[in-house]
């Protein structure tokens, strides 16, 4: 399978299923050593919103990570979301050929 055809991974989904679970901590827990309000992480954990930068720095400090992974995993959600709500416009627009 194409990689590209793989659905949507939103953050919140890896920032739970591979940071709080495996450490048992919970949102709340999390949001506290952030320094952010509680319902940022739960509203991130929950798919009703996106990873800012702000939050991705947070994240990497605290998991010792880079800023960068976080804001990829957000990049990666929103395009190939983008991509499928566009899918027949896309397909409309031609690919541009170079002169031989």
């Amino acid at each position: 399978m194409n990689v590209s055809n793989l659905p949507p991974i939103h953050p919140g989904e890896i920032l739970r299923d591979l940071y709080l679970e495996p450490l048992e901590m919970t949102p709340y827990a999390l949001a506290k050593k952030l320094k952010v309000p509680r319902t940022r992480i739960e509203r991130i954990v929950a798919r009703k919103t996106g990873i800012t930068s702000d939050t991705a720095l947070r994240l990497a400090k605290f998991f010792k990570t880079s800023p960068e992974f976080w804001m990829n995993l957000q990049n990666s959600f929103d395009l190939k979301l983008e991509a499928q709500i566009l899918k027949d416009e896309l397909e409309l627009i031609p690919e541009y050929e170079t002169a031989a």
